[in-house]
């Protein structure tokens, strides 16, 4: 249910894999006054708002403040703010044993095609590759097309679409992106001896 807004083709600024500790508190990745952070349980209101407006309008409320939070409690799971003196953006991503499903992701229209989406999106790679993930999911609705070109654009290919997927109503579009091959595991193979006719 990803939804985010449409940017241009830009080159790749390094982001940073991982938040660092800083003094007892998690370090953050600033530009033009736009703090990427890791979200906190007081961000979880505009969160969901923005999640009601922007990624779940006609869809009915799943993802209330309550839920949120309780994803924020989910060690599996990142949930990344973009603020300036609030929160303009946010993106919730689970992680599992060979990939990532990004879940959610919104960018206040007024802040939109500033690369905040973009930013939050490359962190999460970022993100995913240093915990030795091999691709990242994603769906969004297939009529969103500025959310389209801007997954493609930051290198998602569409897999799938899933009729109905939104309340029976709306179809899906499922992206993937691929960080490394998955694992395979081949069985151990041995050509047979000469005794063994």
């Amino acid at each position: 249910m990803s939804g985010p807004e449409n940017l241009g083709h830009h080159p790749r600024e390094p982001v940073p894999a991982q938040p660092e500790p800083n003094d007892g508190k998690i370090a953050s990745v600033s530009s033009r006054d736009i703090t990427l952070q890791l979200a906190s349980r007081g961000d979880a209101e505009a969160m969901a708002s923005l999640s009601r407006d922007l990624i779940e309008a006609g869809l009915g409320w799943q993802y209330r403040a309550e839920r949120i939070r309780a994803l924020m409690n989910d060690p599996d799971t990142a949930t990344l703010v973009a603020r300036d003196h609030r929160v303009i953006g946010f993106a919730i991503m689970s992680f599992h044993d060979e990939h990532a499903h990004l879940v959610l992701m919104a960018v206040r229209p007024s802040e939109q095609r500033r690369g905040i989406a973009r930013r939050m999106v490359l962190w999460l790679v970022e993100s995913a590759i240093t915990a030795g993930i091999a691709s990242i999911h994603l769906e969004l609705r297939a009529r969103n097309e500025a959310a389209y070109a801007f997954y493609r654009a930051l290198g998602f290919a569409e897999t799938l679409r899933l009729p109905g997927y939104y309340l029976g109503r709306e179809t899906a579009i499922r992206m993937l992106r691929l960080l490394r091959a998955p694992n395979v595991v081949v069985p151990a193979w041995r050509p047979p001896t000469r005794d063994a006719r």
